[in-house]
Formats: structure tokens, C-alpha cells, sequence
């Protein structure tokens, strides 16, 4: 393994035992700060897709039923649905249900909900091309057998023992590359990134939506087709900084 990418693994691993040693965190308290990181991850994520909404106009409409005057309703949907399939993620981490296609169908079933009913938990019947991407995805007749050997090469680095958060950074940038979905793709993969971290202890990495990080961010995974460590360390970094986040607020130096 990358010496820099061990070193980094090293350091969220320590955060990650620091955060351990707090828990049970008390309930009132881990119930704000998740409404508060949920929020937050709802916005950033659809921003990175092209939601104007503001973070404080995500607010309002997913926890005040507000409608925003001069935004869409796709873009009101947008924010609905990112947060109801945080809490999914979130009660299914919880679970003992093993993660598998059909987890990932229901992911993307809740981003699209009202949005493409046609589509909405189902993979894509046409071809697609990625926007900015020299890659080209799979045509849809290679998607079944794509997808399912994408199932057997996750359960194969769960059985190797690979580090939690590496499995979740795989997670994210092959579904991606398959991109099995006509839309969607993105904050589906996010989700089942993080969906495997809270199942294995650790909390939800959050991408920025500004330029500077959106450019690095498509950079890292233009590049994950050739050498995934760019990637993985925008994932490790990303957790370090939500584990460092979530001591912050619990009043912990991290």
C-alpha cells in the first residue's frame, strides 16, 4: 500500500477510536448534530450536481416544507429526497441487511422519487456519455454482468480484510465508472460510500460543492480510472475532516 495513503489510514483510524470512546454519545445531542451534518451533506452534494439552492434554502425546505420562490421543483425534490435517503442510509447502516444491488437500486430509487418515475431504481436502457469524463460507461446490455461482478470484487475486499474506508472509496468510484443509472449516478455513489462508513464506525465524508473542490474532486476520479489512489486519498482526507468536525463540536481536540 501507498506509504502516504498508510500514513493517512493511521491518523482516521485514531480519530475514528477518540470519537469510539465517546460513545454512547447522548441522544439529544448526536440527533442535533446529525440534522445539523445532514443538512450540510444535502446541499453540498446536490451543489456538486448544479442545485442553487442555498444551504439555509435546503434547510427550509427539507425541515420547514418551504418553498423557495424562482427555484424549480425538481430542485425543491432534489433536497427532499437527498435527505430522506440520508436517513435511510443511516437506519440500514444500522442493520444487519447485507449491502447488494438492490440496496443500491433503493438508494437511487429515493434520489429520484418524484423526480424520473420511469427511471427511479432502475438501470439505465440507454447508452450515456459522462460529462467532461474521457471515460465512456458500459452499454446497457453490459450493465447486469457489470454490476454483478462489481458485487462479487466488494465482497472479495471485505473478505481480504482492506480497510474500511478504502472499501467505501471503491464503492463510490466504480459505481460511478459503471454509471448504471440514467441520472443520478453521483449522489447514489455518494450514499453507498457512506452508507459503508456509518456501518463500519465512521461518519459521513461530505464533498464540497464550491469550484476549486468540485474540480479536484472529478479530477481524483478521472484519474481513479488509471490509479486509484488520488481518490482514496480524497476519501481519507474527507473522513479525517468529518471525524475531526464531529470531536470539534462534541467539544473533544481531535
Amino acid at each position: 500500500m501507498n506509504t502516504e495513503i498508510t500514513a493517512l489510514l493511521q491518523e482516521c483510524d485514531a480519530l475514528k477510536a477518540k470519537l469510539s470512546s465517546l460513545r454512547p454519545l447522548p441522544v439529544e445531542a448526536l440527533k442535533k448534530i446529525e440534522e445539523a451534518y445532514n443538512i450540510e451533506y444535502t446541499y453540498e452534494s446536490n451543489r456538486i450536481e448544479g442545485n442553487t439552492l442555498t444551504l439555509q434554502e435546503t434547510e427550509l425546505v427539507v425541515n420547514e416544507g418551504v418553498t423557495i420562490s424562482g427555484k424549480s421543483m425538481r430542485e425543491h425534490l432534489e433536497a427532499i429526497n437527498h435527505a430522506e435517503a440520508i436517513d435511510y442510509i443511516r437506519d440500514f447502516a444500522k442493520s444487519d441487511v447485507e449491502i447488494n444491488e438492490h440496496t443500491i437500486k433503493q438508494i437511487h430509487a429515493l434520489v429520484l422519487h418524484g423526480i424520473n418515475r420511469e427511471n427511479a431504481g432502475r438501470y439505465r436502457s440507454v447508452p450515456v456519455r459522462i460529462s467532461g469524463s474521457t471515460h465512456t460507461p458500459p452499454q446497457p446490455y453490459l450493465l447486469s454482468k457489470q454490476m454483478e461482478d462489481f458485487m462479487l470484487h466488494f465482497g472479495e475486499l471485505e473478505a481480504q480484510g482492506t480497510h474500511s474506508v478504502l472499501v467505501a472509496a471503491f464503492l463510490h468510484e466504480v459505481l460511478v465508472r459503471i454509471h448504471p443509472f440514467i441520472d443520478g449516478n453521483g449522489r447514489t455513489s455518494r450514499l453507498l460510500m457512506n452508507l459503508y462508513l456509518l456501518r463500519n464506525g465512521y461518519t459521513i465524508v461530505n464533498f464540497k460543492g464550491d469550484n476549486d473542490t468540485r474540480r479536484a474532486y472529478y479530477a481524483a476520479l478521472e484519474a481513479s480510472h488509471i490509479d486509484p489512489v488520488p481518490f482514496q486519498r480524497l476519501v481519507i482526507e474527507a473522513e479525517i475532516s468529518s471525524l475531526q468536525s464531529y470531536l470539534s463540536v462534541l467539544g473533544v481536540e481531535a
